[in-house]
């Protein structure tokens, strides 16, 4: 049984890895287009939302002078945007952290989301 679940979780990692390495930023740029009414990614500038330049390994919650909900300061105390937190936000943005004020639904397909992390990875970084 532990041969299995060592078996399974092995698995799970590779597809994992192999879905990161299929990324495609080009296709994350197009998915971009959604958030472009609150996020600026090629400057520091905020909108509704914190500007997104350099997000990737950039503290939670941590854009001097913008005001954070509540949810969000609390939710993303000691995490870091990585390629995992940016997924499980990204996903359902309103049912990780309850109070954001972010309005977006959520990306529900793995493979946007992986494309959008390639794209904010590479930009504005």
């Amino acid at each position: 049984m532990k041969r299995l679940a060592i078996l399974g979780a092995l698995a799970l990692m590779v597809t994992a890895s192999g879905a990161a390495q299929a990324a495609d930023a080009a296709a994350g740029e197009k998915v971009y287009r959604a958030c472009r009414a609150c996020h600026v990614i090629d400057k520091e500038q905020n909108r509704v939302g914190p500007h997104l330049v350099g997000i990737v390994g950039r503290p939670v919650a941590a854009i001097e002078g913008f005001r954070y909900s509540n949810g969000m300061v609390e939710w993303g105390e000691g995490k870091v945007w990585d390629a995992a937190t940016l997924d499980l936000y990204l996903e359902n943005p309103r049912g990780v952290v309850k109070g954001t004020k972010m309005a977006y639904p959520g990306l529900k397909k793995a493979e946007d989301r992986a494309n959008i992390i390639a794209y904010l990875e590479g930009a504005g970084s």
